[in-house]
């Protein structure tokens, strides 16, 4: 749990002593760190001078002071499904090192019932595996701190594959502008080269399906808790066809609420002719390479 609230950017302790609690909350943030930050305080009955009662009282005392907005998560799991955990993984339970399980489970709910009384947010998680734990964590405490990093990259395949994309669309099959001698020397940025690749009868059916499939998969890779998405778009050298397509679906992104990086790789570097041709090959010649 503590660690899906360390993805979302919060500042995670975990079994502070109470004797440090008020120690901790006044303490300014480190340099750098941003005011906004939320702080989430892990604790279970493993906590040194562990009472719930007191823990309760001093929520209560934090909460009248309106300086912090605060809330209370209890995990609950039923004693059926703890004493299973506790087999498969041999651990001995906390409150019962000498002791069957079942009287630490016993016991441990006796002295967290206090809190959970007082939690506004309890998540049972005997039905849940940890990805499910994940994805409720998420969905409670996101506060759109969760969205991706999300990078539209450009590149040409003669100078290899990126390493970390995630999804790669290849723009090979479009209408090469290379192949056009007044062209040549101009980029997926320039306008004439823009309108020569939408020329192409297959752009745009394509590139709207791809628009809409990377639309589909977003929500989803936000669900499973990526913290970065990289979509990539190849030509042979990367100067046009797939410059001019990550432009285009850059902006469709942003339309649809999402803020991408874009990065053209080899954009700046000087072109291939061994793999575009050269300037020999005759204009109209059948596009199998290419930028």
């Amino acid at each position: 749990m503590l660690n899906t609230l360390e993805d979302l950017d919060w500042e995670v302790v975990e079994n502070l002593p109470l004797s440090l609690l008020s120690h901790l909350l006044a303490t300014p943030p480190s340099s750098g760190g941003a005011d906004d930050r939320p702080l989430a305080i892990g604790l279970d009955s493993r906590t040194r001078g562990f009472d719930a009662r007191k823990i309760v009282g001093q929520i209560k005392g934090l909460a009248k002071d309106g300086n912090r907005p605060l809330e209370t998560l209890y995990l609950d799991c039923s004693g059926s499904e703890l004493i299973r955990r506790y087999s498969e993984t041999r651990r001995r339970h906390p409150l019962a090192t000498d002791r069957p399980a079942t009287d630490g489970i016993a016991q441990e709910r006796d002295l967290m019932a206090p809190l959970r009384r007082w939690a506004e947010h309890v998540i049972d998680t005997s039905e849940i595996d940890a990805n499910g734990l994940r994805q409720e964590i998420r969905a409670r405490f996101g506060e759109g701190r969760d969205t991706p990093t999300l990078s539209v990259l450009s590149f040409g395949f003669a100078r290899g594959l990126p390493r970390n994309a995630d999804l790669v669309f290849d723009m090979r099959f479009l209408k090469n502008p290379h192949w056009q001698l007044d062209l040549r020397p101009l980029t997926g940025l320039d306008g004439l080269v823009a309108d020569y690749i939408a020329t192409d009868e297959a752009y745009e059916p394509a590139v709207t399906r791809m628009e809409e499939l990377i639309l589909t998969l977003l929500p989803r890779y936000r669900a499973e808790g990526k913290s970065y998405v990289t979509v990539a778009f190849g030509c042979t050298g990367g100067k046009h066809r797939s410059v001019h397509v990550a432009n285009r679906v850059a902006a469709r992104l942003r339309g649809a609420g999402f803020s991408p990086t874009v990065e053209h790789r080899d954009l700046a570097l000087p072109s291939r002719d061994d793999v575009e041709g050269g300037a020999g090959w005759p204009v109209g010649a059948p596009a199998s390479g290419g930028g």
